[in-house]
């Protein structure tokens, strides 16, 4: 037996004894009060012993039946007071009974039927205030060490992040502020709700605030920046509670508070989600994800760990990102049947053998080459792994009887202007159209950037802001849609659930964002004026990059689904022996690096496909070797 739980035993046996000490108290008292605090008669001790030998066992035996004693003193609440006046009154008529078929309650004073509850009743609720007040740091007279805190939200989680900073040294509650009228003038643990939002400058004035805590986990992103950018004018600091898909299971207490970040400016949205449908076919399956060790493929293999499948197979061609993925998924799910295979999607041999060995049921196909200008720079290798790596993956389902098939795609394959999008719309159309002709369901789920991912801007823009600047942004006018990495990872796991086969689930990414107040936001996040401290500097495009993403092609039409973040993109029918046949072409295109060729033939199969043809006269193969490895 652990010391902790001897501890938790011992204190219940102390709260017994400390009650049972109160049953006599009670009698003497209630006698000593019918007389006026003064002589008690000699006729009435044999009362009093007879009294106290029947109330301590009936009474006793009550309060034990009544769950006294589960919780802790630390934790008293309403409940337990109400539970202990039901014990008291239930006791009284029982003693009564006993005691009058004893004595014929002759000589007893009638006040003691009414003082006797009381002085019990008080003396046992008393204490229990009393400690948890103390407890709480209400008798506690606050030192000016602690930062003066203000804090947003009066809801659940303010109130219990307020109870926890009341007892810790360095922060000092001083106020809430919500948008509730109903919470105003009331107050929580003995703080003020002050007002509205509206009252901040105010309030930090008047109470000389420091800091300013943002406690509503539900906020979406246009609250979120209304108090940053209040904050941002004032002389405090600010963090925030994580949002609630992040709290999930977690308790709220001051460890949680974490500076704001772009995450939160841009993402925070709350997104509902059929947990039923997608623990129903997750749960108890074999579940593979390639990709794994990616920004992700890791969170996928998060979010699934936590519906407990049979078996989670994490495939990934990094050994670094395969360990750490590994290492936490394993401290996190102890229980957790999980495989690491080290191994690259182009390798047939070792991903049919993942297939013979574990037979997986659903698989999340995330491996890819995703950063623009290194597929630009090397696009047979992005062909080869984007175009035929999928197709093994898929093939090998199909064979093996695989469930479902979720790939994960981008929205730089609608009308693409550069190779990896041309890649993943080929991957996309493959497919869609071998659904037609396979009993693996093919689900496709198309999304825009997600922000921390590897490789994009928003890792990048820290490093140069960390370095003292610039930032560097390609053009002062491009936009990317965003979506945090859990949030679409979320809906990659609804749309798994909702596809039948051969659909295309586009996730709603909200307004595209200029990168330019992307930098901007950034920079004043990290404390800093833009152009001021840290330098935005215009770069130009790069090769293949686009002003602006697309969600769907002209022909594709969205069309809503009983999901209000995932609409379904009209499915585009090739003919599948002039699909095979290009892509034998592409195929030869790839393995020989005929650059040229190569393009051509992505072109041929994604007609949309924009690039910039190689001058007239310049050898293939001389473009082969600039442009990839050769």
């Amino acid at each position: 037996m652990n010391t902790q739980i001897k501890l938790i035993l011992l204190n219940r046996w102390v709260a017994f004894f400390h009650d049972i000490l109160w049953i006599p108290a009670s009698f003497i008292l209630a006698v000593w009060i019918r007389f006026n605090l003064g002589y008690i008669p000699a006729d009435q001790i044999p009362f009093l012993y007879k009294g106290i030998a029947i109330a301590i066992p009936v009474q006793g035996a009550i309060f034990w039946l009544f769950g006294l004693y589960r919780g802790m003193w630390r934790f008293a609440s309403v409940q337990d007071l109400v539970r202990i006046i039901k014990s008291v009154l239930l006791g009284l008529p029982i003693i009564t009974t006993i005691m009058a078929m004893m004595t014929r309650l002759e000589g007893i004073p009638r006040s003691f039927f009414l003082l006797y509850p009381l002085l019990l009743a008080a003396g046992l609720c008393l204490p229990r205030i009393m400690y948890r007040l103390f407890k709480d740091h209400r008798f506690h007279i606050p030192s000016n060490a602690g930062k003066r805190t203000l804090i947003i939200g009066a809801g659940s989680a303010g109130e219990m992040l307020s109870r926890d900073l009341l007892h810790r040294d360095e922060y000092q509650p001083l106020a809430f502020l919500d948008d509730d009228p109903v919470k105003w003038n009331k107050e929580i643990h003995g703080i003020r709700v002050f007002g509205d939002g509206n009252r901040l400058e105010e309030m930090v004035d008047v109470l000389s605030i420091e800091l300013v805590v943002i406690a509503i986990p539900s906020a979406g992103k246009a609250v979120i920046n209304r108090y940053v950018n209040k904050c941002n004018n004032l002389p405090v600091q600010y963090k925030i509670l994580p949002s609630l898909f992040e709290m999930q299971g977690k308790v709220i207490d001051a460890d949680k508070l974490r500076a704001v970040t772009v995450e939160d400016l841009l993402g925070r949205e709350v997104i509902s989600l059929d947990t039923d449908a997608i623990t129903g076919y997750l749960r108890n399956r074999v579940v593979l994800v390639t990709g794994g060790g990616g920004s992700i493929g890791s969170e996928l293999c998060r979010q699934i760990a936590a519906q407990e499948p049979a078996r989670l197979i994490v495939f990934d061609h990094s050994e670094y990102n395969l360990y750490a993925i590994d290492h936490e998924l394993t401290e996190t799910f102890s229980e957790l049947p999980l495989i690491g295979v080290l191994g690259d999607i182009r390798n047939k041999e070792r991903v049919e053998w993942v297939f013979r060995k574990f037979s997986p049921e659903v698989i999340f196909h995330a491996a890819a080459y995703k950063h623009v200008p290194m597929v630009e720079r090397n696009p047979a290798e992005g062909v080869r792994n984007n175009i035929f790596g999928t197709i093994t993956i898929a093939q090998l389902a199909d064979r093996y009887g695989v469930d479902r098939f979720v790939l994960v795609s981008t929205d730089k394959a609608v009308n693409p202007a550069n190779v990896m999008g041309a890649t993943k719309r080929v991957a996309e159309l493959f497919c869609q159209n071998f659904s037609k002709r396979s009993a693996t369901k093919f689900i496709t789920t198309r999304f825009g950037n997600v922000l921390g991912s590897a490789g994009s801007v928003v890792p990048l823009f820290q490093k140069q802001i960390e370095a003292g600047g610039p930032v560097t942004v390609t053009h002062p006018e491009i936009t990317r849609y965003f979506m945090t990495i859990p949030e679409s990872v979320s809906l990659i796991l609804q749309a798994g659930a909702m596809g039948g086969g051969g659909e295309i689930f586009v996730l709603d990414m909200g307004e595209p964002i200029l990168i330019r107040k992307l930098a901007e936001q950034m920079i004043r996040l990290s404390g800093f004026i833009p152009d001021e401290d840290i330098k935005i500097v215009y770069t130009g495009l790069r090769p293949g990059e686009k002003l602006f993403e697309e969600i769907l092609h002209e022909s594709e039409g969205l069309q809503p689904t009983n999901h209000a973040k995932l609409l379904l993109a009209r499915s585009r029918a090739v003919d599948w022996d002039w699909l095979l046949g290009e892509l034998d072409v592409l195929r030869e295109a790839a393995v020989s690096r005929a650059v040229g060729h190569l393009k051509e033939h992505l072109k041929a199969i994604v007609p949309e496909y924009t690039y910039e043809r190689m001058p007239a006269g310049i050898d293939v193969k001389t473009e082969a070797v600039i442009a990839d490895e050769g």
